[in-house]
């Protein structure tokens, strides 16, 4: 047995492996395991301190690096004892861990309902781990790369999808056009005009070159997928969010729902992946989370706000309390070699998932309870003043879904008048041709073919041939958009309909800047109302450049208009609700009459929405609280079983497994104490 084997026996690690002259306590590299785990910010050099002054000793710099390497040397054991402990339990096989980690996102039951959404997750990125690069052509001593961990994407398997994004900059540009309040005819639509006019807000949206990182960093940080229960699935550029949704696609079930900062343009780049095909087919969706929610554009909100059908009263932060806390980390891995941030970020993500698996049964209490005192507000007099006042949420999403858009039949009307006026001016020039013909010719006319034959006398009379083939392309032209438009009779300039269209067209100036006016005003209102600052004095101001130049082009179109007075600018920002806006009447979709306009009324939308969402939460609760408790009892029979069988085969790695499965009987004895209150909860609707 060599020196370093004989130390080991007696408990002692020796960094070196060779002739050592230093060893360091098992159980001191233990101790300073279970603080880091508890405080991921307290340094090896500070804990070197610590010890230098429990002996009395001056502090060395060589002590700090000796508990370095210690404590790797440590750790690495600790890992190949713990992959023989998860062969022993069967729980070794790839992608274990994000398939079983959280019993009430994966551990289904039978006869259980059919939820909308089977599980939800949030994804998002933090640069408070970012590493420093080396400075110059210095090299970093420590070479080694950090291959163990069970939560870092591959980087091999990341990079398939660097090239796999579409281009942001015509979003970018389209979005530039839309919040300018710019109504030219030229601009570029974007793809997903939902998504364009709120991306811009965020960072993570903006092009490739608008946001690289300085070049003094390595690594700019981690990006990382939660889920509901803030249990880690794996861990600012695109490439990292299609790495994630592909093991989303491949590792989740159907009718997954996914949260992001920017989940309206982040969508958009699905559909434009190699992933489109298989997300669309698994029935998944992206949303924005509420926190951020708030600041996308009200159309947006009324797609992807959280707020939606079997959503409950999750808000989809669970990844910044993540950040939150992974702060911590920073101080010690900023410098750190990239072998040791891995390291200890891996230390990092394993604490937290077992101080949330500690948590699920308080978790689902606390949101239990939310939901029953939501619901205890219900009442049958808020469910018949929707159905008197005829309240339909569908208006409003349809409303804002064609919010400042010009309706397609005033597009396709406009150019079928000015077909009819073509025509009707090439008809006009051949019969006064014609008409001058017939009354110009004598009587004993005869018509002579020229002597230079048919080919110069079609020349000489080109223009008129011209005509005449023009007149017959029209004529297929106001045919073809006749049938197109189901017109059965050809409108004359007496029709009411051909009169009110010559009308607009004279003013479609006018009205293309009056309805985006309307778009922008309108939307901002909605978003300040859902805000509760729509009544704080500021109102408009907050968006005052977009709208300011909108209200410039409607005054320059009205000064065209006879009778049409120019917008004061201090007036606008002054409007608290639709009702002041009195200009919204003249527009193509006047909604002052609507009633999920009115103040009143949209509070009482606001509550039943919170009354029909903490019972989709309830339901979530009482599926999750029966899963988690089947689970426990599942494993406490499995653990059992194993213990058996290892005890009587007389494997070595048998003391390891006990010693978990206490830990884990201890944990899961609080785990039931708590389910127990949940069942006790007056008003549980669960079984």
């Amino acid at each position: 047995m060599s020196v370093v084997d004989s130390l080991l026996c007696a408990g002692y690690l020796s960094p070196t492996p060779i002739t050592p002259t230093i060893a360091i306590s098992l159980h001191t590299l233990e101790h300073y395991r279970l603080i880091r785990n508890q405080k991921p910010s307290f340094s090896i050099e500070a804990f070197a301190k610590v010890l230098c002054d429990s002996y009395s000793l001056p502090y060395r710099r060589r002590y700090r690096t000796i508990l370095s390497d210690a404590f790797d040397v440590y750790l690495s054991l600790l890992r190949k004892v713990e992959r023989r402990m998860l062969a022993a339990l069967g729980r070794d096989t790839p992608n274990w861990r994000v398939l079983n980690a959280c019993p009430p996102c994966t551990y289904e039951v039978a006869d259980e309902p059919l939820l909308d959404f089977g599980r939800f997750y949030v994804l998002d990125g933090g640069n408070s781990a970012k590493r420093m690069a080396s400075v110059g052509s210095r090299q970093i001593a420590d070479m080694q790369c950090f291959v163990e961990s069970n939560y870092l994407l591959p980087c091999d398997f990341i990079d398939t999808f660097a090239h796999n994004i579409p281009p942001q900059d015509a979003v970018v540009t389209a979005d530039a056009n839309i919040d300018d309040g710019d109504t030219t005819e030229n601009q570029p639509e974007p793809e997903n005009p939902i998504a364009a006019d709120c991306s811009k807000n965020w960072k993570a949206a903006a092009g490739d070159e608008k946001k690289c990182m300085w070049g003094i960093f390595e690594e700019t940080g981690i990006f990382v997928a939660v889920c509901r229960h803030r249990f880690l699935l794996c861990g600012e550029l695109a490439k990292y969010l299609l790495a994630i949704i592909s093991k989303v696609i491949e590792l989740f079930g159907a009718r997954s729902l996914g949260a992001y900062d920017i989940g309206c343009s982040f969508n958009a780049t699905i559909q434009s992946s190699t992933l489109a095909q298989q997300f669309n087919e698994k029935g998944l969706r992206l949303c924005v989370d509420a926190f951020h929610g708030y600041a996308h554009n009200y159309k947006c909100q009324t797609k992807h706000h959280p707020l939606i059908k079997g959503a409950g009263i999750e808000d989809f932060q669970c990844a910044e309390h993540l950040f939150s806390t992974a702060n911590h980390v920073a101080p010690v891995t900023r410098y750190a070699s990239s072998y040791h941030r891995h390291l200890f970020l891996e230390m990092f993500f394993r604490q937290w998932d077992d101080e949330k698996y500690q948590n699920l049964a308080t978790m689902i209490l606390n949101n239990y309870q939310q939901a029953l005192n939501i619901v205890s507000t219900e009442s049958v007099a808020l469910e018949e003043a929707k159905v008197a006042l005829d309240i339909k949420e569908e208006e409003e999403i349809e409303y804002f879904r064609t919010l400042g858009d010009e309706p397609e039949w005033d597009i396709h009307v406009m150019e079928y008048v000015e077909l009819l006026q073509r025509l009707r001016d090439i008809e006009s020039q051949t019969s006064e041709a014609s008409s001058h013909f017939l009354v110009m010719t004598p009587s004993d006319y005869h018509f002579v073919i020229p002597p230079d034959g048919i080919t110069n006398f079609y020349s000489s009379n080109l223009s008129q041939t011209r005509k005449a083939e023009t007149q017959h392309l029209i004529l297929q032209e106001v045919a073809a958009m006749e049938v197109k438009m189901a017109i059965s009779h050809r409108w004359q300039l007496s029709f009411p309909e051909y009169q009110a269209t010559v009308k607009y067209m004279a003013t479609h100036k006018y009205q293309r800047a009056l309805d985006n006016l309307q778009h922008l005003v309108v939307q901002w209102l909605f978003e300040l109302q859902r805000l509760n600052i729509s009544q704080t004095g500021k109102s408009l101001q907050t968006h005052c450049k977009t709208i300011w130049k909108a209200v410039e082009k409607y005054n320059e179109a009205a000064h065209d208009i006879p009778g049409r007075a120019p917008i004061e600018w201090s007036k606008v920002t002054r409007y608290n609700f639709l009702d002041e806006f009195s200009l919204l009447c003249e527009t193509h979709q006047d909604i002052c009459e609507h009633p999920w306009t009115k103040p009143a009324i949209r509070e009482t939308i606001r509550q039943l929405l919170c009354i029909q969402h903490a019972h989709e939460e309830l339901v979530h609760c009482n599926v999750e609280l029966r899963r988690l408790h089947t689970a426990i009892v599942d494993e406490s029979r499995f653990l059992a079983g194993i213990l058996q069988e290892l005890k009587a085969s007389e494997d070595p790695i048998y003391v390891v497994v006990k010693e978990y499965c206490t830990r884990r009987e201890l944990v899961n004895a609080h785990l039931l104490a708590c389910i127990n209150q949940i069942y006790d909860i007056e008003g549980f609707t669960g079984i």
